[in-house]
C-alpha cells in the first residue's frame, strides 16, 4: 500500500512545536518572537498569501506585524523600512513579500535583510551556510525545509545510502533541496532539461523531488518501486469534466499512476504546500530563540 503523505497534518504539527517553543520562549526569557511582513502595492494573489501568513503567525502568539505599502513606493522607502526592521529588537523575522512591483528591484531589498532575520532563507549568507552544510547556524528557504521535514518522517535523520534525484536546479528550491538531502548523507543527483535520458537517471532514485513547473511531467516508469515521491510543482491546466472553462491545480508528477508505483508520495494540492507557512513560522521561532540566546526546537 502506498502511503499518500498529508501535507495539512504535518503542518499542524510542526505549528504545535512552534507554538509549544513560542510559549516556553517568553515564559522562560520575556522575548515574544515578533514577524514582520511588508508587501507592497495590490496583487490580489499576494494579499491573500500575507494575510495566510499574518494569520498564522498570531495563532503561533508571535508579534505580528504587517506593513502594507502603496504601489508607488520608491526603492529608497523600501530599504529604509527594511533598514529600521533589521534595527528593531522586538522583531525577529523579515518577510518582503515577492512579486514586487515592476518598477522595484527586489535583489538588493531581500540581500539587505540581516541575514539572522531571513526567514524566508533567500540572503545569500543564509544560502552559503547551507551549500556549505551549516544547518546550525542558518535559516533554511521555507519550501525545500517543508520537503525535508516530510524525507525525515520517512526515513529518519540519516539517509545514508539511499539514492535522491531532485529534478529541478532553481535557487529557490532545488539548489537548496540537494544541499539538504546531501547534508543528511544522501546520494545525490540534481537533475534538469539538460540532462541526458531523464527517466532512466529518476528511475535510480529511493527518493525522487520534482519541481520544474511542467505539468505532470514525472511518469510511472520514472519511479522506481517503492520509492518516495515529493512533488513540488503547483500548475494549473484545463479541467473540461468540472465545465467549460473551469481549471485545476495538478503537480509535476502523474499522481494516479505513480502513486501505484511509489511507496510514499505527497499529493498536489495538499502536500509539500501547507508547509511552505508552517516552515516560515519554524524559521521566525528559530531565529528568536537564536537571538535570545537559547536552543531552537527541532523539526
Amino acid at each position: 500500500m502506498t502511503t499518500v503523505i498529508d501535507g495539512k497534518d504535518v503542518a499542524a504539527s510542526v505549528i504545535e512545536t512552534v507554538k509549544s517553543a513560542t510559549g516556553a520562549l517568553e515564559s522562560e526569557t520575556g522575548v515574544r518572537a515578533g514577524l514582520a511582513v511588508v508587501i507592497v502595492g495590490d496583487d490580489p494573489a499576494s494579499h491573500t498569501y500575507v494575510s495566510a501568513k499574518s494569520r498564522m503567525a498570531k495563532e503561533c502568539g508571535f508579534l505580528s506585524v504587517q506593513h502594507t505599502l502603496p504601489e508607488e513606493t520608491s526603492q529608497e522607502e523600501l530599504a529604509a523600512l527594511v533598514a529600521e526592521l533589521n534595527a528593531d529588537p522586538s522583531i525577529h523575522g523579515i518577510l518582503v513579500q515577492l512579486p514586487l512591483p515592476k518598477h522595484l528591484r527586489s535583489e538588493p531589498i531581500i540581500q539587505s535583510i540581516l541575514p539572522e532575520k531571513d526567514v524566508d532563507g533567500l540572503h545569500v549568507v543564509n544560502a552559503g551556510k547551507l551549500a556549505t552544510g551549516d544547518l546550525e547556524g542558518g535559516l533554511v528557504s521555507c519550501t525545500p525545509a517543508g520537503a525535508m521535514v516530510f524525507v525525515r518522517r520517512t526515513y529518519g535523520d540519516d539517509l545514508s545510502g539511499l539514492n535522491a534525484v531532485v529534478i529541478g536546479r532553481s535557487n529557490l528550491f532545488g539548489k537548496p533541496m540537494s544541499a539538504l538531502l546531501l547534508a543528511a548523507n544522501a546520494t545525490v543527483t540534481t537533475a534538469h532539461s539538460r540532462t541526458k535520458d531523464l527517466a532512466a537517471v529518476c528511475r535510480n532514485a529511493d527518493i525522487l523531488v520534482a519541481a520544474v513547473g511542467r505539468p505532470e511531467m514525472v511518469k510511472a516508469d520514472w519511479v522506481k518501486p517503492g520509492a518516495m515521491v515529493v512533488d513540488v510543482g503547483i500548475n494549473r491546466v484545463p479541467a473540461p469534466e468540472r465545465g467549460e472553462g473551469r481549471t485545476k491545480l495538478v503537480g509535476d508528477v502523474a499522481f494516479d499512476e505513480c502513486a501505484k508505483v511509489a511507496g510514499v508520495i505527497t499529493p498536489v494540492p495538499g502536500g509539500v504546500g501547507p508547509m511552505t507557512i508552517a516552515m516560515l513560522m519554524a524559521n521566525t521561532i528559530i531565529a528568536a530563540c537564536r537571538m535570545a540566546g537559547r536552543k531552537p526546537p527541532k523539526f
